[in-house]
Protein backbone atom coordinates (compact mmCIF):
# COMPACT_ATOMS: atom_id res chain seq x y z
CA UNK A 1 0.00 0.00 0.00
CA UNK A 2 1.29 3.14 -1.04
CA UNK A 3 0.52 6.67 -0.56
CA UNK A 4 -1.52 6.65 -4.02
CA UNK A 5 -4.56 5.10 -2.33
CA UNK A 6 -7.32 6.70 -1.28
CA UNK A 7 -7.06 7.24 3.13
CA UNK A 8 -3.38 5.94 2.92
CA UNK A 9 -2.10 6.92 6.65
CA UNK A 10 1.07 6.00 8.07
CA UNK A 11 1.47 4.55 11.42
CA UNK A 12 3.47 3.21 14.18
CA UNK A 13 3.83 -0.46 12.78
CA UNK A 14 3.18 0.08 9.01
CA UNK A 15 0.08 1.89 7.84
CA UNK A 16 -3.62 1.68 8.37
CA UNK A 17 -4.84 -0.98 6.46
CA UNK A 18 -2.22 -2.90 7.53
CA UNK A 19 -2.96 -3.02 11.44
CA UNK A 20 -6.65 -3.29 10.31
CA UNK A 21 -6.03 -6.62 9.12
CA UNK A 22 -3.28 -7.59 11.89
CA UNK A 23 -6.42 -6.46 14.15
CA UNK A 24 -8.80 -8.36 12.30
CA UNK A 25 -6.50 -11.74 12.77
CA UNK A 26 -6.41 -11.30 16.58
CA UNK A 27 -9.93 -11.07 17.04
CA UNK A 28 -10.55 -13.79 14.53
CA UNK A 29 -8.11 -16.22 16.04
CA UNK A 30 -10.19 -19.66 16.23
CA UNK A 31 -9.36 -22.61 17.95
CA UNK A 32 -9.56 -26.28 16.78
CA UNK A 33 -12.44 -26.49 19.33
CA UNK A 34 -14.71 -23.73 17.94
CA UNK A 35 -14.00 -24.39 14.34
CA UNK A 36 -15.34 -28.37 15.28
CA UNK A 37 -18.70 -26.54 17.41
CA UNK A 38 -19.04 -24.42 14.52
CA UNK A 39 -19.21 -27.56 12.09
CA UNK A 40 -21.35 -29.54 14.14
CA UNK A 41 -23.78 -27.01 14.36
CA UNK A 42 -24.36 -27.08 10.62
CA UNK A 43 -24.65 -30.41 10.53
CA UNK A 44 -27.39 -30.38 13.24
CA UNK A 45 -29.06 -27.09 11.20
CA UNK A 46 -29.38 -29.58 8.10
CA UNK A 47 -30.44 -32.68 9.73
CA UNK A 48 -33.46 -34.23 7.66
CA UNK A 49 -32.74 -31.59 4.80
CA UNK A 50 -31.20 -32.87 1.34
CA UNK A 51 -28.44 -30.05 2.58
CA UNK A 52 -26.89 -28.63 5.34
CA UNK A 53 -25.40 -25.50 3.77
CA UNK A 54 -24.36 -23.41 0.26
CA UNK A 55 -21.11 -22.86 -0.75
CA UNK A 56 -21.21 -20.55 -3.51
CA UNK A 57 -18.45 -21.65 -6.38
CA UNK A 58 -16.91 -19.96 -9.01
CA UNK A 59 -14.69 -21.80 -9.98
CA UNK A 60 -11.35 -19.92 -8.08
CA UNK A 61 -9.33 -21.03 -5.41
CA UNK A 62 -10.91 -19.63 -2.45
CA UNK A 63 -14.62 -20.90 -3.52
CA UNK A 64 -12.85 -23.91 -4.44
CA UNK A 65 -10.55 -24.92 -1.52
CA UNK A 66 -13.68 -24.10 0.73
CA UNK A 67 -15.97 -26.71 -0.95
CA UNK A 68 -13.08 -28.94 -0.42
CA UNK A 69 -12.97 -28.12 3.24
CA UNK A 70 -16.80 -28.41 3.86
CA UNK A 71 -16.90 -32.07 2.63
CA UNK A 72 -13.88 -33.23 3.88
CA UNK A 73 -15.56 -32.14 7.20
CA UNK A 74 -18.12 -34.28 6.59
CA UNK A 75 -20.64 -31.40 5.89
CA UNK A 76 -23.36 -31.96 2.36
CA UNK A 77 -23.23 -28.43 0.63
CA UNK A 78 -25.05 -27.84 -2.09
CA UNK A 79 -22.61 -25.49 -4.40
CA UNK A 80 -23.94 -22.96 -6.47
CA UNK A 81 -22.50 -21.25 -9.28
CA UNK A 82 -23.84 -18.09 -11.77
CA UNK A 83 -23.33 -18.01 -14.73
CA UNK A 84 -23.52 -14.08 -16.38
CA UNK A 85 -22.12 -14.86 -19.44
CA UNK A 86 -18.11 -14.69 -19.26
CA UNK A 87 -17.23 -17.91 -17.57
CA UNK A 88 -13.41 -18.99 -18.40
CA UNK A 89 -13.38 -22.38 -20.67
CA UNK A 90 -10.65 -23.26 -17.48
CA UNK A 91 -13.02 -22.07 -14.79
CA UNK A 92 -15.94 -24.42 -16.22
CA UNK A 93 -13.57 -27.35 -16.10
CA UNK A 94 -12.01 -26.27 -12.45
CA UNK A 95 -15.86 -26.85 -11.30
CA UNK A 96 -17.00 -29.63 -13.50
CA UNK A 97 -13.69 -31.22 -11.85
CA UNK A 98 -14.59 -30.26 -8.03
CA UNK A 99 -17.92 -31.36 -8.06
CA UNK A 100 -17.65 -34.62 -9.86
CA UNK A 101 -14.43 -35.64 -7.74
CA UNK A 102 -16.68 -34.49 -4.21
CA UNK A 103 -20.00 -36.09 -5.16
CA UNK A 104 -21.56 -32.56 -4.83
CA UNK A 105 -24.99 -31.42 -6.53
CA UNK A 106 -23.87 -27.92 -8.73
CA UNK A 107 -27.18 -25.38 -9.05
CA UNK A 108 -25.99 -23.35 -11.90
CA UNK A 109 -28.10 -19.72 -12.24
CA UNK A 110 -27.31 -18.37 -15.97
CA UNK A 111 -28.83 -14.98 -16.25
CA UNK A 112 -30.14 -14.19 -19.89
CA UNK A 113 -27.01 -12.53 -22.03
CA UNK A 114 -29.06 -10.63 -23.48
CA UNK A 115 -30.48 -8.68 -20.38
CA UNK A 116 -26.99 -9.03 -18.71
CA UNK A 117 -25.67 -7.14 -21.73
CA UNK A 118 -28.09 -4.31 -21.46
CA UNK A 119 -27.08 -3.93 -17.69
CA UNK A 120 -23.39 -4.06 -18.64
CA UNK A 121 -23.70 -1.19 -21.29
CA UNK A 122 -25.42 0.67 -19.01
CA UNK A 123 -22.34 0.68 -16.67
CA UNK A 124 -19.99 1.55 -19.41
CA UNK A 125 -22.78 4.34 -20.18
CA UNK A 126 -23.08 5.85 -16.66
CA UNK A 127 -18.93 5.72 -16.15
CA UNK A 128 -18.80 4.38 -12.87
CA UNK A 129 -16.21 2.18 -11.58
CA UNK A 130 -17.90 -1.13 -9.97
CA UNK A 131 -19.48 -2.87 -12.80
CA UNK A 132 -18.67 -5.93 -10.77
CA UNK A 133 -21.32 -4.81 -8.64
CA UNK A 134 -23.94 -6.34 -11.19
CA UNK A 135 -22.29 -9.99 -10.56
CA UNK A 136 -21.77 -9.73 -6.83
CA UNK A 137 -25.12 -8.59 -6.53
CA UNK A 138 -26.75 -11.08 -8.21
CA UNK A 139 -24.72 -14.01 -6.71
CA UNK A 140 -25.54 -12.75 -2.89
CA UNK A 141 -29.26 -12.85 -4.12
CA UNK A 142 -29.01 -16.81 -5.47
CA UNK A 143 -27.09 -17.81 -2.29
CA UNK A 144 -29.84 -16.28 -0.31
CA UNK A 145 -32.61 -17.34 -2.03
CA UNK A 146 -31.49 -20.61 -2.01
CA UNK A 147 -30.84 -21.22 1.34
CA UNK A 148 -34.03 -19.85 2.13
CA UNK A 149 -35.63 -22.33 -0.32
CA UNK A 150 -34.17 -25.30 1.27
CA UNK A 151 -34.28 -23.59 5.25
CA UNK A 152 -31.08 -23.85 5.78
CA UNK A 153 -29.41 -21.74 7.92
CA UNK A 154 -25.50 -21.28 6.84
CA UNK A 155 -23.99 -20.03 3.55
CA UNK A 156 -20.07 -20.67 3.89
CA UNK A 157 -18.34 -18.43 1.55
CA UNK A 158 -14.33 -18.84 -0.18
CA UNK A 159 -14.26 -14.84 1.90
CA UNK A 160 -11.68 -14.93 4.15
CA UNK A 161 -8.68 -12.66 6.07
CA UNK A 162 -5.54 -14.61 5.11
CA UNK A 163 -5.89 -13.58 1.14
CA UNK A 164 -8.43 -10.56 1.56
CA UNK A 165 -7.88 -8.75 5.18
CA UNK A 166 -6.56 -5.75 3.85
CA UNK A 167 -9.57 -2.96 3.40
CA UNK A 168 -10.75 -2.22 0.09
CA UNK A 169 -9.47 1.17 0.10
CA UNK A 170 -12.59 4.02 -0.20
CA UNK A 171 -13.61 4.66 -3.62
CA UNK A 172 -12.14 0.72 -4.97
CA UNK A 173 -15.40 -0.57 -5.23
CA UNK A 174 -19.34 0.15 -4.30
CA UNK A 175 -21.88 -1.26 -1.63
CA UNK A 176 -22.77 -4.61 -3.03
CA UNK A 177 -26.62 -4.76 -1.62
CA UNK A 178 -27.44 -1.77 -3.83
CA UNK A 179 -29.94 -2.88 -5.66
CA UNK A 180 -31.35 0.65 -5.89
CA UNK A 181 -28.46 1.85 -7.23
CA UNK A 182 -28.15 -0.91 -9.73
CA UNK A 183 -31.43 0.24 -11.04
CA UNK A 184 -31.04 3.44 -10.98
CA UNK A 185 -28.41 3.73 -13.62
CA UNK A 186 -30.29 1.50 -15.84
CA UNK A 187 -33.42 3.30 -16.06
CA UNK A 188 -31.88 7.16 -15.67
CA UNK A 189 -29.84 5.90 -18.98
CA UNK A 190 -33.17 5.04 -20.91
CA UNK A 191 -32.36 1.38 -20.48
CA UNK A 192 -35.67 -0.94 -20.35
CA UNK A 193 -33.79 -3.06 -17.39
CA UNK A 194 -35.74 -6.62 -17.52
CA UNK A 195 -36.52 -8.89 -14.29
CA UNK A 196 -36.38 -11.81 -16.21
CA UNK A 197 -33.65 -13.67 -14.57
CA UNK A 198 -31.33 -11.21 -12.79
CA UNK A 199 -31.45 -11.93 -8.72
CA UNK A 200 -31.55 -8.20 -7.21
CA UNK A 201 -30.78 -8.11 -3.51
CA UNK A 202 -31.36 -5.49 -1.18
CA UNK A 203 -30.52 -3.91 2.03
CA UNK A 204 -34.31 -4.49 2.73
CA UNK A 205 -33.69 -8.05 1.54
CA UNK A 206 -30.54 -8.46 3.21
CA UNK A 207 -32.00 -7.62 6.79
CA UNK A 208 -34.81 -10.04 6.23
CA UNK A 209 -32.55 -12.71 5.05
CA UNK A 210 -30.64 -12.59 8.45
CA UNK A 211 -32.67 -11.69 10.55
CA UNK A 212 -36.03 -13.29 9.62
CA UNK A 213 -35.30 -16.34 8.11
CA UNK A 214 -31.68 -16.59 10.68
CA UNK A 215 -29.63 -17.37 7.14
CA UNK A 216 -25.73 -16.77 8.59
CA UNK A 217 -23.29 -15.81 5.62
CA UNK A 218 -19.91 -17.22 7.35
CA UNK A 219 -16.31 -16.37 6.14
CA UNK A 220 -15.30 -20.13 6.00
CA UNK A 221 -11.72 -20.33 5.38
CA UNK A 222 -11.54 -18.38 8.35
CA UNK A 223 -11.94 -21.27 10.66
CA UNK A 224 -8.66 -22.67 9.04
CA UNK A 225 -5.21 -21.49 8.42
CA UNK A 226 -5.35 -20.87 5.49
CA UNK A 227 -2.24 -20.85 3.26
CA UNK A 228 -3.10 -19.66 -0.83
CA UNK A 229 -0.02 -22.04 -2.24
CA UNK A 230 -0.50 -24.81 0.34
CA UNK A 231 -4.70 -24.98 -1.49
CA UNK A 232 -3.30 -24.58 -4.59
CA UNK A 233 -0.79 -27.89 -4.37
CA UNK A 234 -3.92 -29.58 -2.67
CA UNK A 235 -6.48 -28.19 -5.43
CA UNK A 236 -3.97 -29.50 -7.99
CA UNK A 237 -3.06 -32.87 -6.93
CA UNK A 238 -6.51 -33.67 -5.88
CA UNK A 239 -8.66 -32.62 -8.45
CA UNK A 240 -6.77 -31.17 -11.74
CA UNK A 241 -7.08 -27.96 -10.39
CA UNK A 242 -5.84 -25.48 -13.10
CA UNK A 243 -4.91 -22.17 -11.32
CA UNK A 244 -5.05 -18.76 -12.21
CA UNK A 245 -2.48 -16.19 -12.53
CA UNK A 246 -4.17 -13.67 -10.35
CA UNK A 247 -6.99 -13.05 -7.73
CA UNK A 248 -10.62 -13.51 -9.46
CA UNK A 249 -9.48 -14.32 -12.91
CA UNK A 250 -12.18 -17.08 -13.44
CA UNK A 251 -13.83 -14.98 -15.11
CA UNK A 252 -13.27 -13.46 -18.70
CA UNK A 253 -14.48 -9.99 -17.86
CA UNK A 254 -13.08 -9.84 -14.42
CA UNK A 255 -9.83 -10.41 -15.62
CA UNK A 256 -10.48 -7.99 -18.36
CA UNK A 257 -11.86 -5.40 -15.80
CA UNK A 258 -9.42 -5.78 -12.93
CA UNK A 259 -6.40 -5.98 -15.30
CA UNK A 260 -7.10 -3.55 -18.00
CA UNK A 261 -10.08 -1.49 -17.37
CA UNK A 262 -9.40 -0.53 -13.66
CA UNK A 263 -5.73 0.43 -14.38
CA UNK A 264 -6.25 2.50 -17.72
CA UNK A 265 -9.59 3.99 -17.27
CA UNK A 266 -9.56 4.74 -13.31
CA UNK A 267 -6.09 3.91 -11.81
CA UNK A 268 -6.85 1.04 -9.62
CA UNK A 269 -4.55 -1.85 -9.52
CA UNK A 270 -5.95 -4.40 -6.86
CA UNK A 271 -2.94 -6.01 -6.76
CA UNK A 272 -2.35 -4.17 -4.01
CA UNK A 273 -4.95 -5.10 -1.51
CA UNK A 274 -4.93 -8.43 -2.02
CA UNK A 275 -0.69 -8.87 -2.56
CA UNK A 276 -0.24 -6.47 0.59
CA UNK A 277 -2.68 -9.18 2.22
CA UNK A 278 -0.23 -11.92 1.63
CA UNK A 279 2.37 -9.72 2.72
CA UNK A 280 0.85 -8.95 6.19
CA UNK A 281 -0.19 -12.67 6.47
CA UNK A 282 3.30 -13.90 5.47
CA UNK A 283 2.34 -15.86 2.79
CA UNK A 284 4.62 -13.44 0.68
CA UNK A 285 7.32 -11.26 1.58
CA UNK A 286 6.99 -7.34 0.47
CA UNK A 287 9.79 -7.21 -2.18
CA UNK A 288 8.20 -10.14 -3.60
CA UNK A 289 5.05 -8.36 -3.58
CA UNK A 290 7.04 -5.25 -5.27
CA UNK A 291 8.50 -6.93 -8.11
CA UNK A 292 4.69 -8.77 -8.85
CA UNK A 293 3.56 -5.01 -8.80
CA UNK A 294 6.43 -3.95 -11.22
CA UNK A 295 4.82 -6.54 -14.01
CA UNK A 296 1.88 -6.05 -16.09
CA UNK A 297 -1.82 -7.37 -14.42
CA UNK A 298 -1.50 -10.45 -17.84
CA UNK A 299 0.75 -12.84 -18.20
CA UNK A 300 1.43 -11.63 -21.76
CA UNK A 301 0.27 -8.99 -24.12
CA UNK A 302 -1.15 -11.80 -26.39
CA UNK A 303 -3.44 -12.77 -23.58
CA UNK A 304 -4.16 -9.68 -23.00
CA UNK A 305 -5.31 -9.13 -26.60
CA UNK A 306 -7.15 -11.77 -26.82
CA UNK A 307 -9.33 -10.95 -24.10
CA UNK A 308 -9.71 -7.70 -25.54
CA UNK A 309 -11.12 -8.58 -28.72
CA UNK A 310 -13.42 -11.48 -26.88
CA UNK A 311 -14.76 -7.92 -24.88
CA UNK A 312 -15.08 -6.42 -27.82
CA UNK A 313 -17.40 -9.13 -29.68
CA UNK A 314 -19.17 -10.12 -26.90
CA UNK A 315 -20.27 -6.33 -26.04
CA UNK A 316 -20.84 -5.18 -29.68
CA UNK A 317 -17.78 -2.62 -29.21
CA UNK A 318 -15.32 -1.89 -31.51
CA UNK A 319 -11.53 -0.47 -30.74
CA UNK A 320 -12.70 3.49 -30.93
CA UNK A 321 -15.74 2.50 -28.77
CA UNK A 322 -12.95 1.24 -26.30
CA UNK A 323 -11.13 4.15 -26.47
CA UNK A 324 -13.47 6.93 -25.77
CA UNK A 325 -14.97 4.62 -23.10
CA UNK A 326 -11.66 4.67 -21.73
CA UNK A 327 -10.71 8.13 -21.88
CA UNK A 328 -14.09 9.61 -20.39
CA UNK A 329 -13.94 10.44 -16.72
CA UNK A 330 -15.48 8.84 -13.98
CA UNK A 331 -18.82 9.49 -12.75
CA UNK A 332 -19.13 8.42 -8.89
CA UNK A 333 -22.39 6.18 -8.24
CA UNK A 334 -23.48 9.02 -6.06
CA UNK A 335 -24.54 10.26 -8.93
CA UNK A 336 -27.50 7.77 -8.96
CA UNK A 337 -29.86 6.48 -6.16
CA UNK A 338 -28.19 4.17 -4.02
CA UNK A 339 -29.10 2.22 -0.76
CA UNK A 340 -26.30 3.17 1.20
CA UNK A 341 -27.90 5.99 3.30
CA UNK A 342 -30.58 3.21 4.23
CA UNK A 343 -27.47 1.15 5.11
CA UNK A 344 -25.58 3.97 7.34
CA UNK A 345 -28.94 4.39 9.26
CA UNK A 346 -29.67 0.52 9.91
CA UNK A 347 -25.71 0.11 10.38
CA UNK A 348 -26.41 3.34 13.47
CA UNK A 349 -29.54 1.50 14.68
CA UNK A 350 -27.57 -1.81 15.20
CA UNK A 351 -24.46 0.40 17.28
CA UNK A 352 -27.43 1.96 19.30
CA UNK A 353 -28.76 -1.32 20.41
CA UNK A 354 -25.93 -2.66 21.28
Amino acid sequence: MNSNVPEFVITEDGCNFCDAMVNANKRELLTDRERNSFIESVKFSGKSKPYDCIIGLSGGLDSSYALHLAVNAGLRPLAVHMDNGWNSELAQNNIANLVSALGVDLYTHVIDWDEYREMMQSFFDADVLDIELLYDNAMLAVNYQLAKKYNLKYILAGTNNATEGIPMPKGWNWYKYDKKNIQSIGSKLGNKLSDKSFPYISTLDRVIFRQFYKINWVSFLDYFQYNKETAKELLVENYKYKPYPYKHYESVFTRFYQGYILPEKFKVDKRLPHLSALVVNGQISRAEGIELLKTSPYPSERELQLDKDYFLKKMGWNEKHLEEYLKRPEVSHNAYDSEVPFNQLIGRIKSWIR
